[in-house]
């Protein structure tokens, strides 16, 4: 027999790898930090021997999932403006409190609270935009999370840069330190069309080219900004960012609910990437993305929540079922985003936005063992007849029992052995009890 570190036996295995299947009575034998084989669970206990071998009887082992797009220390914000639009929200309330607030602390607790909820959530790998990524990046590495962190880029000063020459200073600067680093990658963040300027994007641009990194931005987020766009230069945002050489394969664009078919078809043949944030999108009142066009016209598609002050929650379970439900209203095509389709936007199309898919994203032999172990015991979730249709319309984040990332398991029976949840938890709520005092 081989020694192996780890070896899993699940009553399903979901892969994600391009194939629609659930192999059901399967296992999984992880070798250190990788995937080693997946085989028939009676074959796994004739050919491995393993250090630690669990059987999760009852479970379904699928991909850690993806967020492509959060804003993680804002998790401080949660239910703190709720119900108003997107731009009275940020002007009129978001703004002026991370003036007041935002600091190297703030991000670093509000970042761990978010990895808390995120890792119960089922989500092992997120890409952030927000300020002091160096911060995000610690804790996220101690965390045992991966993690895409965003090299933000403003015109206007904030607490962590004075114009747009230091933020990208900076971020380069979180670039070197992490180069290399086996969970924590980095994209430029320009934040959106409206916040930043001709010259840095051309900078941006040249070296994200250069270093081979992508370009996270909020684009086309609202009615409003494009309307703003087109009175102020006479160009859409999508144009202005294609005259500026944005529109490649490196461009991972968020929300994007302000689309004509003329820029789809423009997006698709450039291989860019968009970020669908239905909840956000929702509670905002932002706009629909128009997924089942996009998905046709051969886009990658990834799913993020958004910050949890806006949605109000970091669940990519409430994304995937959301994702799933609204596409079918708004094109009015029940086949919109089946099952399946959510969950490769759930995992697979993240990693592929974030140039990670030869990481993680998908459960397969040389990858990363990055993935979840979802309970299907209850009686919420009895009878089970297709487990991927299960995850999608009837799991909810409290199913998820375990989670690997990188062969580690970092949290056994929903509890985190990397995190001091009870220490956040108290932090969180003093740092409430002194925002409203």
């Amino acid at each position: 027999m081989k020694n192996v570190s780890t070896l899993l036996h699940a009553r399903w295995i979901i892969p994600v790898d391009g194939n629609e299947h659930c192999l059901a009575d399967h296992s999984i034998a992880i070798h250190e930090e990788r995937i080693l084989d997946i085989l028939p669970t009676v074959r796994a206990k004739e050919t491995y021997h393993a250090q630690t071998e669990i059987d999760y009887s009852n479970h379904a082992i699928i991909p850690g999932l993806i967020n492509a797009h959060t804003h993680a220390a804002m998790s401080l914000f949660r239910g703190m403006a709720d119900d108003l639009a997107l731009m009275d929200w940020l002007t009129n309330h978001i703004w002026p409190a991370e003036n007041r607030w935002v600091n190297e602390d703030f991000v670093q607790l509000g970042t761990e609270l978010a990895c808390a909820e995120m890792l119960r959530s089922g989500t092992t790998c997120f890409n952030d935009m927000y300020f002091f990524p160096d911060v995000a990046a610690r804790v996220a590495h101690k965390a045992g999370m991966r993690a895409t962190v965003g090299l933000i880029a403003l015109d206007f000063p904030t607490i962590w840069a004075r114009d747009a020459d230091e933020y990208i200073d900076k971020g380069l600067i979180v670039h070197d330190e992490y180069r290399g680093n086996a969970l924590i990658d980095t994209a430029f963040a320009p934040h959106a069309p409206y916040t930043i300027s001709d010259q840095p994007l051309q900078k941006i641009r040249m070296l994200a080219d250069e270093l081979d990194l992508p370009i996270h931005m909020h684009i086309h987020e609202t009615a409003f900004e494009v309307d703003e766009a087109v009175k102020n230069t006479g160009k859409r945002p999508l144009q202005r960012l294609a005259d500026l050489g944005l529109i490649s394969p490196n461009l991972i664009a968020v929300h994007m609910t302000q689309l004509v078919p003329d820029e789809i078809d423009q997006l698709a043949a450039a291989g860019s990437h968009i970020v669908h944030c239905p909840e956000s999108n929702l509670k905002l009142a932002s706009g629909f993305c128009q997924v089942k066009q996009l998905l046709d016209a051969g886009i990658n598609v990834a799913l993020g929540t958004d910050s949890a002050s806006s949605n109000n929650d970091l669940d990519m379970f409430g994304e995937m079922k959301t994702a799933a439900l609204l596409a079918k209203g708004v094109s009015g095509d029940a086949t919109a985003v089946p099952a399946h389709q959510a969950l490769t936007m759930a995992t697979i199309n993240g990693a592929k936005a974030l140039g990670i898919s030869d990481k993680t994203g998908s459960l397969s032999i040389g990858k990363y063992a990055d993935l979840i172990a979802v309970d299907f015991s209850s009686v919420e979730a009895s009878p089970v007849y297709d487990p991927i249709s299960h995850l999608v319309y009837c799991c909810g984040r409290e199913q998820v029992a375990d989670a690997w990332v990188a062969g580690k398991h970092i949290m056994k029976n929903r509890t985190i052995t990397t995190l001091d949840i009870d220490r956040i938890k108290q932090a969180a709520n003093e740092f409430s009890a002194k925002l409203n005092s």
